[in-house]
């Protein structure tokens, strides 16, 4: 909340770059802030529990409902023209 990550407080490659941009007036790609950052120990961290906020029903019904919707139709080799590959 310090940095002005108020809304979300994840520390993202992009947010780490922006405050290193900020504080030191230095310049790094994303790829770079990733590689200072292992190379310093640092490692990907993801929450161990779930939040006590998370409604189990509302996930479920999302899924069933919502998400067939959206998700994309799977990709396929075979042609256009229902033909079989060469070979």
């Amino acid at each position: 909340m310090a940095h002005g990550f108020g809304d979300d407080q994840r520390w993202t490659l992009g947010r780490v770059k922006t405050l290193i941009g900020k504080l030191f007036h230095i310049g790094y790609t994303i790829e770079g802030v990733g590689k200072l950052l292992r190379r310093h120990g640092w490692s990907v961290e993801v929450a161990a529990r779930r939040a006590l906020e998370r409604d189990e029903q509302a996930i479920a019904t999302w899924e069933q409902e919502v998400w067939p919707a959206v998700k994309p139709p799977r990709r396929t080799w075979a042609p256009l023209d229902g033909r079989a590959p060469p070979g």
